[in-house]
């Protein structure tokens, strides 16, 4: 062994830093601590109004796809079908959702907002919308496009890897 890889070596086992343990986060780790934050304020405004941050995207989800199967609305909220059996249940005692026979395909149930779940979402948006321009204070207009298109072309290659 050449004289600086020894002292390379000693360096290493004697617990100084060396420039291959100061390397970044990864972006996974970036993008998880992003969202632990995200929730964490999610939740925080959420909590006033009776609904979690699950519940909150599903009616979201809802919003711009009514009448989903409860498959399809887990599939677009990220959880199992049957996480989303017991929160579509809980949205419907709170009148928020409701869930009524598919005409075409008589034992399957499709899903969508009641006016009282289109009211809370529309009373939610100003302070989630904040929240949002929150995360994005440090960035100018070109780069939150560029983020959202990075961000979904990301989730786009996740997805379309599980599909297969």
């Amino acid at each position: 062994m050449s004289h600086s890889a020894v002292d390379e070596e000693e360096s290493a086992m004697a617990g100084s830093t060396s420039v291959a343990t100061e390397r970044a986060p990864s972006l996974l780790y970036a993008i998880k601590q992003v969202e632990l934050a995200v929730r964490a304020r999610l939740d925080e405004l959420l909590r006033p109004h009776g609904i979690t941050a699950l519940q909150y995207t599903a009616l979201t989800v809802l919003e711009r796809r009514d009448g989903l199967t409860n498959a399809e609305l887990a599939r677009n909220s990220f959880v199992t079908p049957q996480s989303m059996g017991d929160l579509v249940t809980a949205l419907e005692r709170r009148g928020l959702v409701v869930r009524a026979v598919d005409p075409e395909h008589g034992r399957r149930l499709r899903i969508s907002l009641t006016p009282a779940g289109q009211a809370l979402l529309a009373g939610l948006d100003p302070d989630v919308t904040a929240l949002e321009s929150r995360m994005l204070a440090q960035l100018d207009a070109g780069e939150r496009e560029t983020f959202r298109e990075q961000l979904n072309r990301c989730r786009t290659a996740l997805t379309a890897e599980s599909a297969r």
